[in-house]
Parts: C-alpha cells; structure tokens; sequence
C-alpha cells in the first residue's frame, strides 16, 4: 500500500497537447480583454440602437403618410386666421362709425348732477360718492350705439344698481303668516330716538293685526318720558286694545313681562312693547333697552326711522345695530314729501331691509315695503 501510494504521489501530471506546462515560478495570467475587443464594444455601446428593416418601412411609410394631412391641415388654420383677422378689421371699421366710447370727460358732469339730486333725496354724502364712483367705474370705457344719450345710459345705469342693492336686501316678511306659524304669544319690541313716531306706529301695527284677525296687547314700557303712556292709553281705547302700564320711573323690563305673561293668561296672539325714545348717544337709555331684549326675548325687533331725518337717521340706524341690533326698519313718514332716500343707504351700508312704510296719520296708513315703488319713487 505504501508503495502504490508513492507511486500515485510520483505520478506525473499529463499535460494536453498544445498546452504549455505552467511553470511554479511563472505568476496565474489575468484574464483581460484584448484592445480589439474594448474597441468593438466601445462601437456597439455609442451606436444608436437600430429596429429591424421591416420595422423601419412600416414607420416611413406611416409618416410619409400623416405629412400631406398634416400640411393640409396647417394650411387651413392660416386661411382661417387670415379670414377671421379679415373680419375683425371689416367690423372693427363699422364699429368706429356706428359706436363710441365712454370717456370719463362725458360722465363727469352727469355724475356731479346726480350726486346732487341723491343728496337732496336724502341719500347719506358717503353712500351717494359710492354709487357714482360705481357708476364711473361700470361705464368708463364701456362702447355704446352712437345714437344713445350718455345721460340716458346713466340714469338706466343707475336705476339697474340701485334695483339690485334693494333686492339683495329686500326681505319679503309676510308678518302675519310669520305670527301664525310662531309660539304664542308672538313678541315685538319697537325702539328709536325722540320724535321719530313711535307710539303711532305701534297704534298702526295693532290696527293691522287687528284687521287680519289677531289679538294685540300693547306694553306701555316707556316710563321715562312724561305722557308717553296716556298717549298710547288713548290709541289703545280707540282701537280696542288691551294696554299694561308702570308707574312712571319704573322698570320698563318688568312693564314688558307683565303685558307678556298677561298674553299668556288671556290667550292673545302678540304683544307690541314700547320703549322710551332715546337718543343713541345715551348709555344709559341704551343698557336699558338691552335689559328690555333680554327679558322679553322678542321674535321681531324693529328700528323706527324718521325719513326726514337725513343723514343723522344713518348715524342712528348704525349705532343702533352695534349697541342692541335689529331685525328691519319701519320708515315713518314717508308721505312728508320726502323721497325715503335713506331706505337706499340703509341697503348700500348695513344691509338692513326696510320692512314697513308709514305713509300718513291715519292707522290703515302702514304699508310693506316694495323695492320697485322705492327706485320708482326716488328716480322720478
């Protein structure tokens, strides 16, 4: 065994013919590629990839195919530009001689003359620049039909913004059908400065729910000013009308609860609560009225307006709505010959609707508001 293992060890290796026996000495030769091969490789990795040649055909011919369409097609979109710059330029030179355009040397004067007749109508100075500064804007540069008169063009102008500024605010109250479908009773609360009609327009609402089948009370809550409950005694006698008084220098929040809780007992539909006219300036007077609103937690309030009161009726409307707030405006006096200009700023600066006009002395003299007879009124 030992033999043939040493002779197995002293076998020489065969080397294959062709090959070179390597030597011990000689280090392993690496494995690279010769230059010709970088080359060729170099060239196949810079060459743009090529399709098959039936490939290529089928694309040539694909193009080949879309250039006449695509040619024909361009040439028709030129003639079509062409054609319309043809028809601008043809209407364009009619347009000079049948329009023009609004300059603003052509609005200046008309504006003036309307600023002032806003102003007369008892439009604030503030709401009046407004609206022509509107107008200026809405109407310079604008082309109309040479035939038309600027000044017509204005006053259309300006009939359409003010029909829309007393839209958008216009509230179509149906105070009746709000009564019948509210819990009972159905509470308003009526305040606004001296003078400007109150305790007639509270007989004037009890006459007209009164007319339309409801019963009022009447919350005589003024037990400041002297007199002021004798005389809604005597409007509340004619009419028939149940009336709950304080003793002058009173609570006019307990006076208010009162006429409530009566209603309630008695089976009335709506209690009508004055207050004492005070001027909005009054803290006092004002804190009082908040008393009122807590307790009482009307469903309506409404802001008496004297229509003859001019741009002071804005003031008040305004601090009105920051100090207490109010649902809508009952304008008195309208039929003063006044053309209730301040129902337009009212519109143009709070956004409070005018609900009710007074327009007379009589108590069947209470009217809804209608924005149409408004614009037709103060543009007449």
């Amino acid at each position: 065994m030992s033999k043939l293992k040493g002779s197995e060890e002293q076998e020489p290796k065969q080397v294959e013919k062709g090959q070179a026996e390597p030597s011990a000495e000689s280090p392993k030769r690496e494995n690279r590629a010769s230059p010709s091969q970088v080359e060729r490789e170099i060239e196949r990795t810079t060459q743009p990839e090529t399709k098959a040649p039936a490939e290529n055909a089928t694309e040539i011919a694909k193009t080949e195919k879309e250039k006449p369409e695509t040619a024909a097609q361009i040439a028709r979109e030129k003639q079509d530009v062409k054609g319309e710059e043809k028809e601008e330029k043809r209407f364009g030179f009619f347009d000079f001689l049948r329009y023009k355009t609004i300059k603003e040397e052509d609005l200046n004067d008309l504006l003036e003359e309307l600023k002032l007749e806003l102003v007369e109508s008892d439009v604030s100075f503030d709401v009046t620049q407004k609206i022509a500064d509107d107008l200026a804007n809405a109407l310079r540069g604008k082309k109309v039909a040479r035939s038309q008169d600027i000044e017509e063009i204005v006053r259309e102008t300006l009939k359409k913004s003010i029909t829309e500024v007393m839209t958008k605010n216009y509230r179509n109250f149906d105070l009746i059908d709000e009564i019948k479908k509210s819990p009972r009773p159905y509470v308003i609360v009526f305040f606004g400065v001296n003078g400007v009609g109150k305790t007639t327009t509270i007989a004037k609402f009890a006459y007209f729910l009164k007319k339309n089948g409801l019963k009022p009370i009447i919350a005589a809550s003024d037990t400041f000013r002297a007199a002021a409950q004798e005389q809604l005694v005597y409007h509340a006698t004619k009419l028939e009308v149940p009336i709950v008084k304080g003793k002058y220098g009173g609570d006019p929040a307990a006076v208010a609860v009162d006429a409530i809780n009566a209603a309630k007992s008695r089976g009335l539909d709506v209690v009508l609560v004055d207050t004492a006219g005070r001027m909005h300036v009054d803290a006092d007077l004002v804190e009082e009225l908040r008393k009122i609103i807590r307790v009482t937690k009307p469903n309506l309030r409404l802001l008496i307006i004297d229509s003859l009161a001019g741009s002071d009726a804005l003031e008040q409307a305004k601090v009105f709505n920051e100090k207490v707030g109010y649902d809508g405006v009952v304008l008195s006096k309208i039929d003063a010959d006044v053309k209730g200009g301040i129902a337009l700023s009212l519109a143009y600066e709070l956004e409070k609707p005018v609900l009710f006009l007074g327009v007379g002395q009589g108590y069947e003299d209470l009217i809804p508001f209608d924005p149409e007879w408004f614009v037709k009124r103060l543009l007449e």
